[in-house]
Formats: structure tokens, sequence, C-alpha cells
């Protein structure tokens, strides 16, 4: 079968096409522009890419056309394959019927952490010899690719986004999933291109509730209010409760005498173990795979092993490098809660030094201003803040962080390298927080630091 994969360099639709290709079709895909990392991931694969949206690119005819959910009326191959009458699916519904059947499908939802805790689960299983097949909205540095289809059989870890699916199905796109055992990690308001409010999008999550079996699992976190909220609607399912609450059946603290370490109770035992990743909501995020790996058998000293040697996806408190000292963490924080829980694991994690934060808020919500009000807050446990006024973004960031005296806001991006160049010194960690490539300004920044500090580690 020939598939045709739109918005193929997404993260979810190009995972999704490795996975079509490992089940020996024909892919071919387009998107609007061709990138890396994903493109290399595709070309790796013997996936053909058209760049930009073209009639043309539905020659020869496919069998079969898998629409993202970044397409919509009036793109010129839209247009084409409806006019052409060719059959097409999104790919959440291509995911759930063609590689899910079969498989127990564990599913990680949640306004933040979805890419790290699926990320965390996958390789809990792993490292348990489940040779699970995952699809993972990053790159799992522990596996080193997005997405695969794992042995015969074997688990299936999916993150479980709440966007929309298509242009022709406004679902959130983890209705489609169906898991035997679901994680909501946490919820909030996101989104303000699809929805109006919070409740509607716990509207959603109770329709995603309403999927899961009553002999499967929610592990669900514990002093989240909203998520109570979607619970009352009506729940079939066995809750575990997992968080920091006195009565949760897994439950964390923070190692007080270690930076880097985690102290799990469940079940009257206690297990400790260190590992790269720093914060209360990574914390969170490991505890919450724990528990979902329990389910299949793991048990928890052996899911805690596995921890202990897992490596967080790229942009996920990812050092891009170092130079005389100066370190440039990238982040894919993109929402005031997750900006502040980001600088809060940097701070409580030993490092000393200086935290130098440099943000884009580029996200449709933050474009829209939804969240402005909690930026200046957002950033409290930071030294400095430089914010990029993005072009498009048509309200002011410096009347939304006026009060807040460590910040400073441009608009010229060689500007704001050569600012925060100047005021970097040994010791600083410079952490990059945005949802998109921002300009290439990671390495832009270690560039620029190595000219004037020095040749980098």
């Amino acid at each position: 079968m020939h598939v045709h994969v739109l918005g193929i360099c997404g993260t979810f639709m190009g995972s999704l096409a490795r996975l079509t290709k490992a089940l020996g079709h024909r892919v071919t895909g387009s998107d609007a522009n061709v990138y890396p990392p994903m493109s290399h991931q595709l070309e790796e694969a013997g996936i053909q890419l058209m760049a930009g949206y073209r009639a043309d690119n539905l020659q020869p005819r496919p069998d079969l056309v898998v629409v993202g959910n970044a397409l919509s009326r009036g793109n010129p191959e839209v247009e084409a394959l409806l006019n052409a009458k060719l059959p097409y699916v999104s790919g959440p519904q291509w995911l759930a019927e063609h590689v899910l059947p079969g498989r127990t499908v564990l599913a990680v939802a949640g306004t933040h952490g979805k890419t790290t805790t699926a990320s965390m689960l996958a390789w809990i299983l792993e490292a348990r010899g489940l040779e699970p097949g995952f699809l993972i909205g990053g790159v799992p540095r522990n596996f080193g690719v997005s997405s695969r289809l794992g042995a015969p059989g074997a688990p299936f870890v999916v993150e479980a986004d709440e966007y929309d699916t298509a242009f022709f199905d406004k679902r959130s796109k983890f209705v489609h999933y169906h898991p035997d055992i679901a994680i909501l990690n946490n919820l909030e308001f996101d989104h303000a291109d699809i929805f109006d409010d919070l409740a509607a999008i716990e509207r959603q999550f109770h329709h995603f509730v309403r999927t899961v079996p009553g002999n499967g699992r929610l592990v669900v976190a514990d002093s989240e209010p909203a998520l109570e909220r979607v619970l009352e609607q009506g729940c079939w399912t066995p809750v575990l409760r997992f968080g920091q609450a006195a009565e949760s059946a897994w439950r964390f603290e923070l190692d007080a005498d270690d930076s880097r370490g985690v102290v799990l109770y469940h079940a009257g035992e206690c297990h400790r173990f260190r590992w790269s990743m720093s914060g209360r909501h990574n914390a969170a995020n490991g505890v919450a795979a724990l528990a979902a790996a329990h389910q299949l058998g793991v048990s928890a000293a052996d899911g805690c092993r596995a921890l202990a040697d897992f490596a967080a996806p790229k942009r996920r408190q990812e050092v891009r490098g170092e130079v005389a000292g100066i370190q440039v963490i990238d982040d894919f924080a993109h929402h005031p809660t997750a900006i502040a829980l980001t600088l809060e694991g940097l701070r409580r994690d030993g490092h000393g030094g200086r935290l130098l934060a440099v943000i884009e808020p580029r996200s449709n919500t933050m474009r829209q201003g939804t969240m402005k009000a909690r930026l200046a807050d957002s950033v409290a446990l930071a030294d400095r803040v430089w914010w990029y006024q993005p072009p498009g973004l048509d309200w002011s960031l410096a009347e939304v962080v006026a009060g807040h005296s460590a910040s400073r806001v441009e608009n010229d991006l060689e500007a704001l390298v050569a600012q925060v160049t100047a005021a970097a010194e040994p010791g600083d960690r410079i952490v990059v927080m945005s949802n998109g490539g921002f300009g290439g300004v990671h390495d832009k920044l270690l560039r620029a630091l190595e000219t004037s500090h020095g040749k980098p580690r």
C-alpha cells in the first residue's frame, strides 16, 4: 500500500510515518518545510519527502492519505485530495486501526510532561525486557528515535495529546487510542486556539476516561483539582493515585540530602534512586511511569533501577554545550507553569551559579496572550531574563513584564544574543525556553560565547 502523509515533519506525523514504513508500506510525505531532526529520521527510514503542499504531490495516486492536524481547508493538497475523492484518515485513527490492535496500550496524558513521562515509561519497560513499541512527541535519548513498533504483541506507549485530531475530526487525539492503562499527569488551561476554557478541556479528558476499560487502570496525579472534576463526571476504572499526598498509593519525596535523589514509598516499602533529572515535576513524572509499569508486572525496585539510567529526551533540560564554564541548556517549556517548574528544578539541582533565562512566547496560546498575566511570576527563580518578542506577537511583552526588574525584552535576536553573552559569567547556566527552533539561538549563543570567553568544553 502507498500511504502519503500530510504534515510529515511534525513530530507526531513523522513518528507515525516511521511506524507505517515499518509495517511494510510504501510511505511518502509532504510538509510546508522539510526540516531536521525529523527529516533525518525519515530519510534514514527510506521515506520520500516533498517540501511544500502541491496537488502534484498526490501523483502517482496514493492508496491512502493520512492527514495531520496542522492541515486545514484551503491547503492546496487538502483541496486536491478532496476533489480527487482519495481515501483519507487522521493520524490518530491510523495509529488506532493499524498499530495498536492486539497490544496492551499505555497512554500518557496531561498538560505538561507527556513526552518526558512517556519516555520514562518506555525505558522502564525496555529495561525490564518487554521491548515496547512507542510513539512519543520528542526523541527519547535512551532510544534515539521518536517511534518504533517494538516486539510483536509487546506493550505500546503513546503520548496522548489533547489537541484536536484533524480538520474533519475536532475530537482530541487521545480519544482514538482506547488505552488499557492511562496516566493523567496534570491538567490546566492551554491550547487557547482550540479550547474556550478549562471546562472544555476537562470535557475532552472525560471522553478519554470513558474509553479506558473497567479492567484497566487510571494512574492519576493527586492534588490536581481539574483532574478531580474530570473523575467526578464519571469513572468506571480503578484509580491509582501518585504524588506527594500522604494517602497516595505511589508517594514520593525529593531527597533532602541529594539534589538528584528521589525517595519513593509504595506498598509499605521505601525505594531511593538517583538520576540525571531535576525538579519536583520530573520526580512526579517518574513516579507516574513507575506506577503504570507496575501494572505490567515491573517491580518498584526494577523500575527505580531503570530510572537511574534514564536520559532526558532531547529539548528537556538538554545541555547543548558549555563554554568557559557557561552552560547553554535547551528546554521545551512554553507555558508559565512549565517555565516555573523548569527553573525550580534547575535551581534545586545543586549546580550553583546564576540562572539566565531566554524565553520565546511562541505557542498559539502564548501568542493569543491568554497566559500573559502569569509570565512575570513564572520567572521568579531566574537571576536575569531576556524575553524575545517574535514577529506577529500583537501584544507588548515589555508592558507585561515591566514590574519584573530582572527582565529585558528584545525584538532583535542578534541583539539578544549579544546582551546575554556580555552578561554571562563562568558558572552561569543559560536556559533557553521555547517550543520552536527559536532562530537557532542555542548555536548562536555558543558561538558568541566561544568568541568572547574561549573554546567550548
